[in-house]
C-alpha cells in the first residue's frame, strides 16, 4: 500500500540504536539470506558503549551535535543507500556491504576524547578528527578483518572529510568506491534531511567555535550561511563527487517502502524552506530565529 503521508522518521528513528540494526540487518538478508551480522552487532555495541563512556580508555561523547545518535542515522542512511543500489541490480558481496556499514559506524569516534585528555571537549580534534577515527577502528579491528579490507574502511571514512575529493582516494576496486561515496553520501543526507537539524545549528555552531574554525561570527551566522552550505559544498559533493550515490534513496522507498519520492530530499527540501521561513522573520535577530525553531514534533512561529 503506498503511504505518501508518511514522513521520512515515521519509518526508523535513530535515536533507537535496536531497531536501527534490526533494520540494517533486514535490508542485508534481502540480499544475502544468510547474513547473521556478528560482526557489525558486535562493532554497533561496542560503539555505544564508547559515546556512553563505558569503554575501556575513553571519556563519554561530550560533542552535541555530532554523537551517537548522528552515527546511527548515518549507518542507517548508508543501509539504505546500499539496499537501493542493490535493488538497481548494481553488485556488491556480503563483506563490502559489511565495510560500507562499518565505516558509517565508525566514521566520528575520534572526535571522543581519551579518559586522560580532560580539557574542553571533542569537539576540539573536529579536524582531523576523521583520521583520529581510523586509527581506533583500526585498532578495534584488528584480527577481526585483514589488513586490507581495514585499509578499505579507512578509505570510505575519509569520503566524510569535506575538503579532500574523494577523487583523491585510492580505493581497491570500484566497489569501494560506491561504499566509500554512500558513506559520505549518507553522512551529508543524515545531518540535513535531520528533524531536528534547524535545531542542532546552534550545537554545531559551538563545537565549530571550541575548534577554532574560521568563517562564522555566531550562530545566526551559520545558520544564514546554511542555504550556501547546501547549494555550494554539500549538493556539489553528492551530484560531483559522490557521482550522485544519493538517487539510490529513491530506489530504496519505492522498493522497500512502497513509496514514490525520496523522503530524504524531502526532509532537506522543508528544513531549508523553513530555514528561509524563519530568517526572513527574524532579520539578525539570533534570540527570535531561536524563538521560532520548532519545538517537540512540529514547526511554527511560535512569537
Amino acid at each position: 500500500m503506498v503511504r505518501p503521508e508518511m514522513k521520512l522518521y515515521d519509518y526508523v528513528d535513530p535515536v533507537d540504536a535496536g531497531r536501527v540494526r534490526r533494520e540494517t540487518e533486514d535490508l542485508l538478508r534481502e540480499f544475502f539470506p544468510d547474513y547473521d551480522g556478528q560482526i557489525f552487532r558486535r562493532a554497533l555495541a561496542d560503539v555505544e558503549r564508547l559515546f556512553a563512556g563505558r569503554y575501556p580508555g575513553y571519556r563519554a561523547s561530550n560533542t552535541k551535535y555530532h554523537n551517537f545518535e548522528h552515527t546511527c542515522s548515518v549507518v542507517l542512511a548508508s543501509s539504505r543507500l546500499i539496499y537501493g543500489a542493490m535493488s538497481r541490480n548494481e553488485s556488491f558481496s556480503e563483506a563490502d556491504c559489511l565495510k560500507g556499514l562499518l565505516a558509517a559506524l565508525f566514521h566520528d569516534v575520534g572526535l571522543i576524547q581519551d579518559e586522560d585528555d580532560a580539557q574542553g571537549t571533542g569537539a576540539k580534534h573536529t579536524v582531523g578528527h576523521e583520521e583520529r577515527s581510523i586509527q581506533f577502528m583500526r585498532r578495534y579491528l584488528a584480527g577481526v578483518l585483514n589488513e586490507q579490507d581495514i585499509e578499505d574502511i579507512a578509505d570510505c571514512i575519509r569520503c566524510t572529510i569535506l575538503t579532500m575529493s574523494p577523487a583523491k582516494i585510492v580505493f581497491r576496486n570500484e566497489a569501494m568506491r560506491r561504499m566509500g561515496h554512500f558513506t559520505g553520501t549518507a553522512d551529508l543526507l543524515a545531518q540535513i534531511a535531520d528533524r531536528y537539524y534547524l535545531e542542532k545549528l546552534l550545537l554545531l555552531f559551538e563545537e565549530f567555535e571550541e575548534a577554532k574554525l574560521p568563517g562564522y561570527g555566531n550562530a545566526l551566522d551559520l545558520a544564514v550561511k546554511t542555504r550556501l552550505f547546501y547549494k555550494d559544498v554539500a549538493r556539489k559533493r553528492l551530484d560531483e563527487e559522490f557521482r550522485g550515490a544519493d538517487q539510490y534513496m529513491l530506489d530504496y522507498f519505492r522498493s522497500r517502502q512502497e513509496v514514490d519520492k525520496d523522503l530524504y530530499r524531502e526532509a532537506i527540501d522543508n528544513n531549508l524552506a523553513y530555514l528561509d521561513k524563519i530568517l526572513a522573520e527574524c532579520n539578525d535577530d539570533l534570540d527570535a530565529f531561536t524563538a521560532r525553531l520548532r519545538r517537540g514534533h512540529s514547526r511554527g512561529p511560535i512569537c
